[in-house]
């Protein structure tokens, strides 16, 4: 036997141990190293925001998206690292935090579970995830957050203000009262490295260092209830600062912290229902040096003050400039304040101080005048060619003494002269029978938004307003010396910066003009509270929120804006539980339920469409008493008060629009119970849900025919929504509703903003939408084409055309929007979706549509959908986002002729197996892009 020499078995030793080695690491990168170059993660937000300053919880939330070409991606784990600096995080080290492997494939909401935070910390982070093969992903781009102020001791400033006593006859409120100018000068020894201003102004507030406007931020503080809760915002102003000599100052504008006296309606003075005050700030300034030292400039005493050129501002009545009282570098450090006074401690007022989260005010846009008219000498008209809110800026060479006046409205009358009427601050016009102001002593026989300006003279001067704002499409300029030119007027558009989140568009010109009209209504209202009107009212009211907050989550990202409006209906609440009509509470107290209900609704909506949680669990008790104080007070689960089916055409009782309200809220606090594995509430509301589902079919449904009496539109449009109706009875109460539709209004609505909040969802659910689609074109009364052919750029309050009653800029006919997207389009979310993890693709052909495209930005990525009809044949093209699944629904006649990629409806992979519908094929689909086509007759 040949003898086996060592040399002969080491080699063949160490060819298994490599040989192992080899097995080993193959192993490792495709189990758990193998990086899927296609899988990325993107769009790291904090609290629902991207790379914010001024977080107010020690426990913040972490989100982001996935983006990959692959099909069926899935997330099945993720690691997140948090360090405080860029550094750590290049070298992969989580100083504060490191997840580790975490098995999870949630993407939204991860609570930080490391280091505690300190206030003012900066924190560095980034994530990368594991795919449902087991492949990662690079590293996310490096991404940030900084707390605020976490704690009420961390504050050191106090409040002040100018020491003024208030006017103690109303009458004196409408005298001159300058907004004050504060200021403070400090010296530095060195150049900071960091710096960070945490201010508020009651109302509002401007604030400047070193003579350079302190961030782009305007009408800052949101709106608020300031005895309860305070909003401060967070600047990084280190840029800002030098060296040596250096100067903050700050100058405060009413607001609704100092409101005037004005008898809305003739009756309502809001200065009995908010909380009021002389303006007063608080502002504490952090500076750090490269030395690890740090310096602290807080609001006191020490501060000086001193009156402004702005003479009056109200938030409705504008303001008054005198550029002649201008202090020149009043803000700059080597001003001479010797003739200043000392500021004041202020009185305290009452709101916890809370970090601003919600989308700021900002100037969003500027727009150019479409013409100028002379309808009388020395009267000119600007017309901008849309109505919009926000301000204008003026631009004048004039003498000194000079006044300019800038009046607002959205229409004009017949010879051309401007019409304000629609837009007067809470219908104040006129003189009562004994010769006094409507609006009280003082106040102007009409309220009309105006703004004036008093020129200094000597050169080019601009202007643009500082603590108001204004809803119109024409502005009368009188006192200007000369013609007027287009360059010497421009609208500026004001709201809050809201994300842009959908897009809508298709082959009818119309329906584009329509949702055009819409998202312009949307925004015109949508500053620190989603108001009615930018102009006449401008109040938070929770009945035309609810109708149209979901047509507003698709068009933009409301995740910060409803969780702040749904904390400003906490701070409203009554002391037994009652919810008011308005947040903040204005004084306003007749609409109930419809309205009310806002609280319980917006929690849900924002679980389905943010996944938020965590506002629930702080929000659920808030909604639970005020149901169960609604419950005992109608022992019969009938509710006979409020307001029904505001602006409707058809009258109906209260109870009969309402009741179903009240059972929709019972539904929605079972679900919100569910979610927070509350399962004897669970079971609670659901019986009350039936409970009032059996007394409101008792009362209302005449068996058998599916009528809902009083038989009108809405009552039967609401019924069906709300699926309220035994099954039996939903055809035939869907043909009544029709034969309301076809016979009575000859295809067109006569709802209000409940019932045709239902109406065309209803319409499409049952099969009907090329009805639906005809209600919406119409170009006849009432309907939304009929704004348009009457001149409309924005919704209206009311169907009839006014000129001098209704506002011409009302979102709350805006829930067409909805349906443009979540049935034109198709794009719906699953009703037991968590942040649009699930949801549905239904694209609804309609007569005289050849296609549609729209887009949806979600929490978990975007979700496109494009179709086209071209006689008997239909292409659907959809991008559903990784980690989601889509329940496709495909219009087909014949589910063998649909095709993907030149296979047929019968040959697709088992898992998408196509179930035949009436109308449809269903099937359900992960992440990617798909081309399908089919036969459709």
């Amino acid at each position: 036997m040949k003898k086996i020499t060592e040399n002969w078995v080491l080699p063949s030793a160490r060819r298994s141990i490599l040989y192992f080695v080899f097995i080993v690491l193959m192993f490792i990168l495709l189990i758990g190293g193998n990086k899927d170059k296609g899988l990325r993660v993107i769009d790291l937000r904090t609290e629902y925001r991207v790379n914010p300053l001024g977080i107010g919880t020690p426990v913040p939330r972490l989100s982001w998206a996935l983006d990959s070409d692959s099909r069926n991606c899935t997330q099945r784990a993720y690691r997140i690292l948090v360090a405080d600096t860029e550094e750590d995080l290049e070298n992969e080290v989580g100083s504060l935090w490191d997840s580790g492997k975490v098995q999870s494939s949630e993407t939204l909401n991860i609570p930080y579970a490391g280091i505690p935070l300190k206030s003012g910390q900066k924190c560095f982070w980034k994530v990368r995830v594991w795919d449902g093969n087991g492949r990662v992903s690079d590293w996310s781009e490096t991404a940030f957050w900084e707390t605020a102020l976490l704690e009420p001791d961390d504050w050191q400033a106090e409040w002040i203000y100018d020491g003024k006593p208030l006017p103690k006859e109303e009458a004196e409120f409408y005298k001159n009262d300058p907004a004050p100018l504060f200021r403070k000068s400090f010296i530095l020894a060195q150049k900071p490295v960091k710096a960070r201003l945490y201010i508020s102004g009651l109302g509002y507030y401007e604030a400047y260092l070193n003579g350079q406007r302190v961030g782009d931020r305007v009408l800052d503080p949101g709106w608020t209830d300031y005895a309860r809760r305070i909003l401060y915002s967070t600047y990084d102003v280190t840029t800002l600062l030098q060296k040596g000599p250096n100067c903050l100052g700050v100058v405060l504008g009413n607001g609704w912290y100092n409101p005037l006296p004005l008898r809305m309606w003739g009756r309502l003075n809001l200065r009995e229902y908010l909380p009021v005050g002389r303006p007063c700030l608080i502002a504490q300034l952090h500076i750090s040096f490269a030395d690890g030292s740090c310096y602290t400039v807080v609001s006191d005493s020490s501060w000086k003050v001193h009156d402004g050129p702005i003479l009056r501002n109200n938030i409705y009545l504008g303001e008054v400039y005198d550029a002649r009282q201008e202090l020149h570098g009043w803000n700059t450090p080597g001003f001479n304040d010797s003739a200043w006074k000392q500021a004041v401690s202020a009185p305290n007022p009452g709101g916890r101080l809370e970090p601003q989260s919600q989308p700021p005010i900002r100037i969003k846009e500027e727009i150019r005048p479409r013409s100028i008219s002379e309808p009388r000498p020395g009267v000119y008209i600007v017309d901008f060619g849309e109505n919009f809110a926000g301000l204008v800026r003026l631009q004048i060479k004039a003498p000194r003494g000079t006044k300019i006046r800038l009046r607002y409205g959205e229409l004009l009358y017949p010879d051309g002269t401007l019409n304000p009427m629609t837009s007067v601050c809470g219908q104040i016009k006129g003189l009562r029978n004994d010769g006094s102001p409507i609006g009280g002593p003082g106040a102007p026989e009409v309220a009309f938004q105006q703004d004036e300006y008093i020129c200094k003279g000597g050169g080019k001067e601009v202007y643009i307003p500082h603590f108001t704002f204004h809803g119109f499409r024409y502005v009368e300029v009188t006192g200007f010396p000369g013609p007027l030119k287009p360059e010497a007027l421009t609208g500026l558009r004001l709201h809050a910066d809201v994300e842009n989140a959908g897009s809508f568009i298709c082959s009818d010109p119309l329906f584009n003009r329509i949702q055009e009209m819409t998202r312009r209504t949307f925004l015109s209202n949508l500053f620190s509270v989603q108001s009615d009107c930018p102009h006449r009212e401008r109040f938070g009211y929770g009945g035309d929120m609810a109708v149209t907050c979901e047509a507003m989550m698709m068009n933009f990202n409301m995740a910060t804006f409803y969780a702040k409006a749904v904390r400003d209906w906490q701070d409203a609440a009554f002391p037994n539980g009652m919810l008011t009509d308005t947040a903040p509470f204005v004084g306003i107290q007749y609409c109930g339920v419809g309205w009310a209900m806002i609280h319980p609704l917006l929690q849900a909506e924002l679980y389905r469409y943010y996944a938020n949680r965590r506002l629930i669990e702080e929000q659920y008790t808030t909604s639970r008493r005020w149901l169960n104080l609604v419950d005992s007070h109608y022992p019969d689960h009938i509710v006979t008060e409020g307001l029904g089916d505001h602006e409707g055409l058809e009258p109906a009782p209260v109870a009969t629009i309402v009741t179903p309200l009240y059972a929709q809220s019972a539904r929605i606090l079972s679900q919100l119970a569910s979610i927070l594995e509350l399962k004897d509430d669970v079971v609670k509301y659901k019986k009350l849900f039936q409970d009032i589902q059996r007394a409101y079919l008792g009362r209302f449904l005449e068996h058998g025919t599916g009528k809902v009496r009083p038989h009108t539109q809405a009552t039967q449009a609401i019924a069906l929504g709300l699926d309220l109706l035994p099954r039996k009875e939903r055809a035939r109460a869907v043909q009544v509703l029709i034969d309301k539709i076809k016979k009575e209004y000859h295809g067109h609505l006569s709802t209000g903003i409940f019932g045709t909040r239902f109406l065309l969802e209803v319409l499409s659910r049952a099969g009907q939408a090329d009805l639906a689609a005809e209600i919406v074109r119409q170009t006849t009364f009432p309907g939304w084409g009929y704004m348009l052919e009457r001149g409309a750029t924005t919704l209206w309050e009311h169907w009839e055309f006014s000129d001098n009653t209704f506002s011409h800029n009302h979102p709350m006919f805006g829930s067409v929007s909805a349906w443009f997207f979540h049935w034109l389009a198709g794009i719906q979310p699953d009703p037991q979706a968590k942040g649009f993890d699930k949801f549905s693709i239904r694209p609804q052909p309609v007569r005289g549509i050849t296609w549609v495209k729209a887009e949806y930005k979600s929490v978990r990525g975007v979700i496109r959908v494009f179709w086209k009809r071209d006689k008997e044949k239909f292409m659907l093209k959809i991008t559903v986002p990784p980690n989601t699944r889509a329940k496709v629904f495909m219009p087909t006649s014949n589910v063998t002729s649909i095709r993907e990629k030149g296979k047929s409806g019968r040959e697709l992979p088992k898992k998408r197996a196509w179930k035949v519908g009436t109308g449809y094929a269903v099937c359900e689909l992960g992440s990617g892009t798909y081309i399908f086509s089919s036969i459709y007759k």
